[in-house]
């Protein structure tokens, strides 16, 4: 999905995601989502695609779904 030149946006990327997808409770969703708003206020200053931002919202209010169940 990322062929981008900054290895390191891979890895922050993936990352983040793991971190969403191994939440179980409501406390570690809101962590989840502060490192979201973080990642995306880090990245904003070297640029990155929007479908990141994108998929990492979705990824998390996919988890805050499973979370309720």
């Amino acid at each position: 999905m990322l062929n981008q030149p900054n290895p390191q946006l891979g890895d922050s990327y993936y990352k983040t995601i793991s971190v969403i997808e191994s939440c179980k409770t409501k406390n570690q969703l809101e962590g989840a989502s502060r490192m979201v708003n973080n990642f995306k206020i880090l990245y904003k200053k070297v640029g990155y695609p929007k479908t990141l931002s994108y998929s990492l919202d979705r990824t998390l209010q996919k988890q805050r779904t499973i979370c309720q169940l």
